[in-house]
């Protein structure tokens, strides 16, 4: 090694230990936060917020009638978009998440904040399915190349004393923007569609100001690696085989099949339940619970609640708030608490109490039945999600923290990418109101001639229901309620809930033996 080469630190002994490690206290840990952590915490705030601000409103945006200024499609149709949106999101950083490690952290969030916000102007300048299908594939990309280099500037920013309060804390600063979001969309949506598209475009960028900011911590230590391999005439190793290296260890690979299995029901909340709601769920009852039966009229309880107009109903991105909201104004207490548990054993409790969320989806339509499930959800998803990337970057090695970010989101590429399609195709099966609504006409004395797709278009069935029968919206949706199985989809996702936490459970009892051994060894 040449004199000019600066020595490449070795970690600490405990930092890539398979064991659990003691973690401060609560305070002592949010004492020793770094300043690039929260410079990261902010960019990924930004993010989120302009991400959430779309995606929260993607399903209504697609399924809502072209009358109405939506795209006029099925949920199954809709389905097909989620499906390659998870899959470009989730397989880019699978492979190129060690970009990050070896270029830079600054540079690949550059260049992700520029693809994203031109997803966005896309999304509002060409108003159609294939213009927003291909809005969100450059979201989708640039989604993927961003997440690497903030997660891992994350883990560097930590280290395993204060990494689940760390975790929390920045779970939390993420959902202020996932809360926002759809707030702000919503407000956008009201006037026109594309309003939401251009306000996160303008917002994104707000990202360009935060990196005038940013260190990369560990910069060193890489341009050291960087000068080493100069001077030594040696050649980097592919990325692909480093890749493939890194995934044949079996505690990595069995950690990542499982969790594929836990984000295959994770996100109904975002993809399934704001049409659900919208469908199925009368939300004016818990305005007049609040309000009295004339409502609101107040702009800061219509914004802060996500309601319409008007202030006598809750809009669906509303119900669905309740989750970013919880976790803005709570995660660090539930990231104390999970810090006293063993990793496995918080992530198999969250599990359960996600599993009884979607249950309670299913179980009823009933405005407080659908409050509770959201709020259990979002306990579930403090106790178990933060704790999935937490242990994953924890147990990296100290050069490819990048890296095994990426592969971390190898379960969201095989989960959400099934789940993406197959939620809206059960619900187009199971739940539909308008397929339903259609069925009813028929049966009402329609001519079936005037209830297919081109004579009625998508999305307008159940408005005539209520025209052709003189009946009340509400008495309608109950019947059909009754009528059919709605709530099988969340059965179905509450299922995979359970063989995913009797999977975690068993995978923590394995890794403690592994960590006993190791210890043994040491």
């Amino acid at each position: 090694m040449s004199q000019n080469t600066a020595p490449v630190p070795k970690p600490p002994p405990d930092e890539t230990t398979l064991a659990d490690v003691q973690q401060f206290g609560l305070w002592a840990a949010i004492a020793s936060l770094s300043y690039v952590f929260w410079v990261c915490g902010g960019m990924e705030m930004i993010e989120r917020l302009a991400f959430y601000g779309v995606r929260a409103v993607a399903t209504l945006y697609a399924t809502r009638p072209k009358s109405e200024g939506g795209l006029g499609v099925t949920m199954a149709t809709f389905g097909t978009l989620l499906l390659f949106w998870n899959l470009v999101q989730s397989l880019i950083p699978v492979f190129t998440g060690g970009l990050s490690d070896r270029y830079g952290y600054k540079q690949t969030i550059f260049a992700s904040t520029v693809i994203k916000s031109l997803g966005y102007l896309v999304m509002a300048w060409f108003h159609s399915y294939w213009g927003f299908f291909c809005g969100a594939m450059l979201l989708a990309t640039g989604t993927a190349i961003f997440k690497p280099g903030v997660q891992g500037t994350l883990i560097k920013a930590t280290n395993r004393r204060n990494s689940s309060m760390a975790w929390g804390i920045f779970y939390q600063t993420v959902n202020i923007g996932g809360w926002i979001g759809p707030l702000i969309a919503l407000q956008m949506r009201l006037m026109a569609w594309k309003w939401v598209f251009y306000t996160n475009a303008a917002v994104i960028c707000c990202n360009f100001l935060l990196l005038l900011t940013y260190r990369e911590p560990g910069k060193e230590e890489r341009l050291a690696r960087q000068r080493q391999l100069r001077e030594t005439g040696e050649s980097q190793r592919s990325l692909a085989l480093e890749a493939l290296a890194e995934l044949k260890k079996p505690h990595l690979s069995l950690y990542l099949a499982i969790f594929s299995v836990w984000w295959l029901m994770f996100p109904m909340l975002w993809d399934v339940l704001p049409k659900y709601i919208e469908d199925w769920v009368n939300t004016a009852p818990m305005v007049h619970f609040l309000f009295g039966s004339h409502g609101t009229h107040s702009p800061v309880w219509k914004f802060l609640l996500g309601m319409g107009e008007h202030g006598q109903t809750i809009q669906p991105e509303g119900i669905v708030n309740i989750n970013a909201g919880m976790i803005m104004l709570t995660c660090f207490l539930f990231a104390g608490l999970s810090a006293r548990m063993r990793a496995a054993n918080s992530m198999v409790i969250g599990t359960l109490l996600i599993v009884a969320a979607l249950t309670m989806f299913g179980a009823s339509n009933f405005i407080g039945f659908a409050v509770l499930a959201a709020v259990v959800f979002s306990i579930g998803e403090m106790l178990s999600s933060p704790k999935f990337l937490e242990f994953i970057g924890n147990i990296a090695p100290p050069d490819k923290k990048a890296m095994w970010i990426g592969f971390s989101q190898a379960p969201i590429l095989i989960g959400w990418t099934i789940e993406g399609k197959l939620g809206p195709q059960l619900y187009h099966i199971f739940s539909a109101k308008d397929e339903f609504a259609r069925q009813m006409l028929v049966a009402r004395g329609m001519p079936p001639s005037q209830v297919t797709d081109k004579a009625l278009p998508i999305g307008e069935a159940f408005n005539k229901l209520v025209q052709y029968t003189h009946e009340s919206p509400e008495h309608l949706t109950q019947a059909l309620y009754q009528a059919h199985h709605v709530g099988v989809t969340w059965y179905v996702f509450a299922g995979v809930g359970v063989a995913s936490a009797i999977m975690i459970y068993a995978y923590g009892k394995w890794i403690q033996r592994l960590a006993r051994r190791e210890a043994a060894g040491a």
